[in-house]
């Protein structure tokens, strides 16, 4: 079992919800973060001031799948949400040792 990763532009997150969806996923846990790479920030106009900011508000979405899925899910996840723009985001894949679920006391990749 893997844990996939990815941190995306806010705006794509639909798009990445509904590719997810259509591959087979049908739960993924998100959070609105704010971080920065290599495009170091943005200049922001406010009450007629500009001003740089670093942190950059970005969407972080966690996907838990088989190690069968952990290529359809990368692949969806990658082709959703790439604007071939700077601050794309990057995809994260983790090994996970075990997965529980708590309700039911199921565990590996019956839980997912």
């Amino acid at each position: 079992m893997k844990m996939v990763e990815a941190i995306i532009k806010p705006f794509k997150l639909e798009e990445v919800k509904t590719t997810l969806n259509q591959i087979g996923i049908s739960g993924i846990t998100t959070s609105e973060i704010r971080g920065f790479g290599r495009q170091k920030g943005h200049k922001v106009s406010y009450r007629g001031s500009e001003y740089t900011t670093e942190f950059i508000a970005k969407m972080k979405i966690q996907v838990a799948v088989p190690d069968s899925m952990v290529k359809a899910v990368v692949d969806g996840i990658l082709r959703a949400a790439r604007t071939g723009e700077i601050g794309d985001g990057k995809i994260f894949v983790h090994e996970l040792e075990s997965v529980l679920r708590i309700r039911t006391g199921e565990r590996g990749d019956s839980a997912l």
